[in-house]
Formats: structure tokens, C-alpha cells, sequence
């Protein structure tokens, strides 16, 4: 192995940015070997959403020098496809959220295409993520990269990729564009300017938001007459306000229903009202609810920092406020796509991923359209939903728990301004019915059944710990999987990591097998989970849900698992630790 210190030149020999250049100077002047082998190392790992770490210095985080290395590298590797040599004009789309540097790497990123050949697609000022894969379809481009760490802490950033489809990449273009990253040796431009004095730059702004809203417009077709009840709206300090503002004036029953949290109305960086932007989190909507209690409103919406997720918030009648769960709000938003579908209900194609609530399956299954489950991710859920369209099935929607909500004749991937649309417009049908969202939601689990969860996950001190905690889970009964959790007995256990599934005729599991990605899926007596490593952060995510015939009931199955877990799967001496201790 080479000493880090001929990495660290090798570093220097690249870096033009002098912010970092000089960290990593400063960490050889103090020799301080530890710190250079965990930012020079290791490359930071291309994966299910192209780039996502820290800004710092090194291979391993965002920087200028990977952001430019991960263009050369993508730009090379679509070059290298077979259909790119079919065309001379290839293009790719590029975007950047508020995030710091995110308009630099951007920059950055369409000097290095343009350097290599490419039409720039540029949309020069903030835009929500949804609008990459919108235009990468619209303008059939190449690919498309949007600068972004969605809603991950302020000092992170990422590049997401989207490949021509429209979709998030999917094997074997992820391990290829890896590949051709690595093999990047040199760098050929810093020019930042080339996006204002190259004549292959196409401003889109303008003419893709215009065409995006027709999409909108179109999903949200049939508006019946009324008023949507006042509603306070956060974007967590992201780019969301004019999309969803755009929304509002678009849909006559909202234009006069929406009021905005000043306080994380306008994009900022540092995030300065919430510890984490991200509305899942604790406590993150409760500026939005006291500006509720302010405007007299019951209702909360919020989209993360680049709006590609949305949340819901309700105060019920007896003043307690309930935070609606991505599962509840999927399948919500599949009862009114059900409700309002005119075709042949049997062509109905609607999709969730594996760690997602089943009562979306169980909908399915008595109303008599097609589901399909995949792996976790929209990179999946759009792929697949896209392979069910040319089946000639009509892919209409699809979700995951944790507030992604998909509607194809949009984006094929997450949109959170596609659904407070889409939710605005069933919340008009609902009221019309004498319903709240919440109560609508108690109707569904009344014919449905009632689901609960007791999602959670852990933080992990390193991906080392994390394999050796799935690798000893897989022992636990004297060195064979577990055959109990707690009480319960585990009917069914499937591990995409090993390719082994107890519940098929072969043993092998009907999704795509990971052997890079942890996931072990269990179905006890009463209650389903899901353990995984995540691919973006350093956690143990923990998807829990149990199924009877009352919610008090299903949420206690669901915690009493939740507790075995803890207490007999991530025991403390691995030094994990729970989310919000």
C-alpha cells in the first residue's frame, strides 16, 4: 500500500481550489496521518445517488476535485455507450439547489462536459430536484446531474445522477460510471465560465418550468369546485416556495388557502431553525405548527430542502397534532389515484418499495389492480415501474416510507411539489365527503386493516460495524440465522445480501440480490421488518409493521418487536446509537 503522503501529492497535483488545497497541506505539515488516510484513501463511493458526503478536502467527500472527476468519469462512460455513437449533439442536463457550493460544483461540472464534447442543458438558477429528470426526458438528453445532499445535514453535499430514461441509475450503469471515475487521471479545465461564453449552453429555465406545470396541471385535472381548508406550508428553508407557489395560483382552490412559515420561507444554507432538514425528523415541523396555531390552519405541508419529498402534518379535533407517516400518506394518496382512475382497473399498475407499509399489496389485492414491490429506492421504483408501462400496464404511481412519492406522467422518481399537488386535490374530495385527511385515513384502515409501524434507525460508527453486525446477526443461533425474534417465530427470512429467501420454491429471492448492500427481511406471526444498511448515511435503518384489527393493537405488536431487536440483534457493545437518544 502507498504511503498516504504520495496520495496527498497526488491530491495537490489536481487541486486548483486553494480552500482545499490547504487542508490538506496543513494536515501534512502536521503530519497527521490519520486524518489524511480517512479523506485520501478511499474515493468517495458512487452508488445509489451518484455522490453524497461531507465538503472537505479529499477523495473521500465533496470537493471540486471529485465533483470534476465524477463528470469526466460519467461523461467518458456515456460516451463509451453504444448509443452515444450514434449521436453528435449529446447533451446533459445540469441543476444546483441553495446548499453551499452547490452552484460552484454545478459550474464545475458543465465545464468538465463541455470540455468533453457535450450540449449543456443549464437551468442557472435553483431549482428542486424533480426538475432534472423532468428535463432529461422533455429535452431527451443523455443524462442529467443535479447538485444536492436533499435533506442531509448543512455541511454535506451530492451528486445525483439521472441516466437517460429519466430514472436514477440502476447496475450496470452504476459500477460503470464508477469505473470510469477511477480511471480519471488528470483534469483538463477549472473554467467556471464556460457556462456564460460557451455557445453549447442552453438556458432552460424558463421553458422546462413552463412545460413541468403542464405535467402538474394535467395530473391535477378534474379539480372539482371549492375551497381547499387553509394550510401552512414550510420548505425548510430550501428552493420549494416558488414551485409550490406556482402550484397554488395553478389550482383555483388553493390560490387563496396557502400561508408560508417566514421563518424557512427563503433558501439558506445553514439551516438556521432546525437542527437536521429533513420534516421526518423530530421536531423539525414544529415552527410550521406554531404558525398554524397563529393563521388558525390544522393542516401543515412541508417538502425538504430540494422538494423532492413532502410531509403532512394534521391537528386533530382535540388539539393533538399527528404528523401523518410516509406509509399513511402513500396510501392515501393511492386510495384517491384509485378513486379517480377512468381505465381498466386490471391495467392499474401502482408500486411500493420492500421496506413500505403492505397495506398498499392488501388495497391491491381486493380492488383488484396490479402491485409490484422492489428494492429500496426510486432508482428502483422507476426502473421497474417504466419495464410494467412497456408490459402495458399504466404506471401511475408509486411510493416509499420515508415521504417519496412518485407520479410517472410527471418525473419518474420522487417529486414532494407533484404530490402536495396531487394531495391538495384529494384534500378538495375529501372535504366534499365530510373528511379530513386523517379521518379519510381511518375509513381506509377500516376496509383495509389497520397498519402500524415502529420505523427507527440506528447511527453507526463506521460501515465496518454495520457488516459485522449483519454478519453476526446470520450466526446468532449457534452460527445459522436466528429462528425467533423474542416470542415471535420467523415464518419467512429472506436476505437480499446472500441471495436466500425460505419463502420461494428454490430459495431464491424473486428481487435483485446486493451483495455490496445489507438487507435482511423478516415475516413473523403478526408483524413484517426490515434491516438494512443505508447507502447514503451511516445507518442501520429499522422498517417495523404489524397488521390487526385495531391501531392501539398493531402499534404495540410493532414496538414489542422493535425491543427484541434492540435488545437481541444491535446489542449496545456495538457501540450503535438510536435515533433521538
Amino acid at each position: 500500500m502507498e504511503p498516504i503522503e504520495y496520495r496527498a501529492q497526488r491530491w495537490l497535483d489536481l487541486d486548483r481550489d486553494e480552500g482545499t488545497r490547504k487542508e490538506i497541506q496543513d494536515l501534512l505539515h502536521a503530519s497527521n496521518k490519520d486524518e489524511l488516510e480517512k479523506r485520501l484513501r478511499k474515493r468517495i463511493a458512487f452508488g445509489t445517488a451518484g455522490l453524497r458526503s461531507s465538503m472537505k478536502a479529499g477523495f473521500a467527500h465533496m470537493n471540486s476535485v471529485t465533483v470534476l472527476q465524477a463528470s469526466h468519469g460519467l461523461a467518458q462512460y456515456i460516451l463509451n455507450q453504444e448509443h452515444a455513437c450514434e449521436k453528435s449533439d449529446l447533451s446533459v442536463v445540469l441543476g444546483y439547489d441553495a446548499r453551499y457550493n452547490s452552484k460552484k460544483f454545478a459550474r464545475l461540472a458543465a465545464a468538465a462536459f463541455l470540455e468533453k464534447g457535450f450540449r449543456v442543458l443549464w437551468f442557472g438558477q435553483l431549482v428542486h430536484t424533480p426538475m432534472i429528470p423532468f428535463a432529461v426526458k422533455h429535452y431527451a438528453a443523455a443524462a442529467g446531474v443535479m447538485v444536492t445532499a436533499s435533506h442531509n445535514p448543512k455541511n454535506d453535499n451530492g451528486y445525483k445522477v439521472y441516466w437517460s430514461n429519466g430514472c436514477q441509475i440502476v447496475p450496470p450503469h452504476d459500477a460503470g460510471i464508477a469505473a470510469a471515475i477511477d480511471a480519471v487521471s488528470s483534469i483538463d479545465t477549472w473554467d467556471t465560465t464556460k457556462v456564460e461564453q460557451d455557445p453549447r449552453v442552453e438556458h432552460i429555465f424558463a421553458t422546462a418550468k413552463m412545460a413541468y406545470f403542464e405535467s402538474i396541471r394535467e395530473l391535477t385535472s378534474g379539480l372539482a369546485n371549492g375551497q381547499v381548508q387553509p394550510f401552512v406550508y414550510t420548505p425548510m428553508h430550501g428552493v420549494g416556495l416558488p414551485f409550490m407557489e406556482a402550484v397554488a395560483e395553478m389550482l383555483p382552490a388553493c390560490t387563496k388557502s396557502m400561508r408560508v412559515v417566514e421563518a424557512q420561507a427563503k433558501p439558506d444554507p445553514e439551516f438556521p431553525t432546525v437542527p437536521f432538514p429533513n420534516p421526518e425528523e423530530k421536531g423539525a415541523l414544529d415552527l410550521a405548527k406554531q404558525e398554524a396555531g397563529r393563521y388558525k390552519c390544522s393542516l401543515v405541508l412541508a417538502n425538504d430542502p430540494d422538494a423532492d419529498r413532502f410531509a403532512v402534518a394534521e391537528q386533530l379535533e382535540s388539539g393533538e397534532w399527528r404528523q401523518i407517516t410516509g406509509n399513511q400518506l402513500g396510501v392515501m394518496l393511492a386510495s384517491h389515484v384509485l378513486e379517480t382512475y377512468k381505465g381498466d382497473k386490471a391495467k392499474l399498475a401502482m408500486l411500493a418499495s420492500t421496506v413500505s407499509s403492505r397495506m398498499l399489496c392488501v388495497m391491491a389485492e381486493k380492488e383488484g389492480f396490479c402491485f409490484n414491490e422492489t428494492l429500496t429506492g426510486f432508482k428502483w421504483l422507476g426502473n421497474v415501474a417504466q419495464d410494467l408501462q412497456r408490459d402495458g400496464y399504466h404506471a401511475v404511481y408509486a411510493y416509499e416510507e420515508a415521504i417519496g412519492y412518485m407520479f410517472p406522467s410527471v418525473v419518474w422518481d420522487k417529486d414532494g411539489i407533484a404530490a402536495a399537488a396531487v394531495f391538495l386535490k384529494a384534500c378538495l374530495q375529501w372535504q366534499q365527503q365530510g373528511l379530513t385527511p386523517w379521518s379519510k385515513l381511518q375509513r381506509l384502515y377500516k376496509k383495509y386493516g389497520y397498519f402500524e409501524d415502529a420505523n427507527t434507525y440506528l447511527i453507526s460508527p463506521s460501515p465496518d460495524t454495520t457488516n459485522r453486525v449483519f454478519t453476526d446477526i446470520r450466526r446468532l443461533n449457534d452460527g445459522s440465522r436466528p429462528e425467533n425474534v423474542g416470542k415471535r417465530r420467523i415464518c419467512r427470512w429472506r436476505d437480499l445480501t446472500l441471495g436466500y429467501d425460505s419463502g420461494t420454491k428454490d430459495n431464491r429471492p424473486e428481487l435483485p440480490v446486493d451483495a455490496t448492500a445489507q438487507m435482511i427481511t423478516c415475516e413473523l406471526d403478526d408483524v413484517v421488518f426490515t434491516a438494512r444498511g443505508s447507502g447514503t448515511e451511516p445507518k442501520i435503518k429499522l422498517y417495523i409493521e404489524a397488521k390487526a384489527e385495531s391501531s392501539g393493537k398493531a402499534k404495540v405488536q410493532a414496538d414489542e418487536v422493535l425491543r427484541d431487536l434492540l435488545k437481541e440483534w444491535f446489542r449496545p457493545e456495538y457501540g450503535l446509537r438510536l435515533a433521538g437518544s
